[in-house]
């Protein structure tokens, strides 16, 4: 759990994979609710690709961890890393917030895992199916580990 403190009861269930979802159209991720500077965990051991800022993320960390799959972690209020740094589990990336389009909103972290390697077998007929060959659910990663 990437959000300290957090538990399945600071998150929808349901919401990977949610359609419609603002603009992006498809909600390739989970949301986990906490407190505004709640800090955040790198979930996974890998290198910072990206710490800085994205329109619609905000203040995001990029950490490539193992088996070639990208962590991605947006609307952080502070960011505790910096690129091309080593992350392990656990290591404190930042903070809970409401940056990027995230703003006016309850303060949360959105959290998604995508792999540069596609899952062809994973596409289906729901908006934007194509895409999904390239997430996995979080919530699953989130719920074994």
């Amino acid at each position: 759990m990437p959000v300290q403190g957090a538990s399945s009861a600071d998150y929808n269930d349901q919401s990977f994979w949610f359609y419609p979802w603002g603009q992006s159209v498809t909600h390739k991720g989970v949301d986990i609710f906490a407190k505004k500077g709640t800090v955040i965990h790198s979930s996974t051991t890998g290198i910072v690709v990206y710490s800085g800022d994205i329109s619609i993320g905000g203040n995001s960390v990029i950490v490539l961890g193992p088996k070639w799959r990208i962590h991605y972690y947006a609307h952080l209020d502070e960011l505790n890393t910096s690129s091309l740094s080593f992350v392990t589990k656990n290591s404190k990336i930042g903070t809970v917030g409401t940056s990027g389009n995230a703003a006016g909103k309850s303060p949360h972290l959105h959290y998604s895992i995508a792999t540069i390697i596609p899952y062809v077998w994973r596409i289906d007929k729901s908006k934007q199916g194509w895409k999904k060959m390239f997430y996995l659910n979080p919530i699953e990663y989130l719920e074994k580990n």
